[in-house]
């Protein structure tokens, strides 16, 4: 069953991803290629000439073939590692059905990995932070990427051991104040980092920002709805299955 689980998550974490892909190319690349434009205005404005580097991938192919491949392989390896959550999951959080396994799921993966870590180091489009920072930057999302993930394993385990004595759902309020309490003093240890030149247009910056969570809200949807949707028809057909082949009793 695991295996079959996997196959499934990996092909709906595609389809999420060609959902995500087509919300990117409406939404965001053109307020890529606009951050693209401000960077060469502002060049030319302070007199700073360019050095144009040899472009070993044209900015056609990041925006169309590039982006493409770099989402359908997101998509597969989220979708199968959804799937061997959900396959480890399912029936230890209360009698909600696959539907509600896999839609509840998605939003602890989009809030662990990507609300939570974005709220603190948001995504930045092209002319906005130094590449001599960008080391730096990387490890401190990834610090705090891997704070918000054990915040989140720690605190799913709590809720089941509080929901023994407090009752299900306060038991998740405890264990939701716990994760909020863990990432606030994350989000006050971890350094800020505000590199946006200040001639940046504000109304850009948040263009570009709503529409990055705009692409991750789109796939962890899909992704959730979808296999939610189609395990719980696996499931009803093995059960429909099992049922027609047992011996009526006499």
């Amino acid at each position: 069953m695991v295996g079959s689980l996997l196959l499934r998550g990996m092909l709906v974490g595609v389809v999420a991803g060609l959902l995500a892909f087509g919300f990117a190319r409406v939404f965001g690349e053109p307020q890529v290629d606009r951050a693209i434009a401000f960077e060469e205005q502002l060049s030319q404005a302070t007199g700073k000439a360019q050095e144009h580097e040899p472009e070993l991938v044209s900015r056609k192919t990041q925006a169309g073939l590039g982006l493409f491949i770099g989402v359908v392989v997101y998509g597969a390896a989220i979708g199968g590692l959804f799937a061997l959550v959900f396959a480890f999951v399912y029936g230890r959080v209360g009698r909600i059905g696959p539907r509600g396994t896999a839609a509840l799921l998605a939003l602890v993966g989009f809030v662990a990995l990507v609300l939570v870590p974005g709220l603190k180091y948001p995504a930045n489009p092209p002319s906005v932070g130094s590449s001599e920072t960008i080391g730096v930057r990387t490890q401190l999302f990834f610090a705090m990427l891997a704070i918000s993930v054990v915040a989140m394993v720690l605190a799913a385990a709590l809720a089941r051991r509080l929901a023994e004595h407090y009752g299900v759902w306060n038991g998740a309020l405890l264990a939701g104040a716990v994760f909020i309490a863990i990432i606030a003093v994350a989000y006050h240890a971890l350094p800020g980092i505000n590199e946006v030149p200040q001639q940046f247009s504000a109304t850009l910056l948040w263009q570009f920002r709503l529409a990055s969570l705009g692409i991750h809200v789109v796939f962890w949807t899909a992704l959730g709805l979808l296999f939610g949707a189609l395990t719980e028809r696996s499931l009803a057909e093995r059960r429909g299955g099992w049922l027609a082949k047992r011996p009526a009793s006499r």
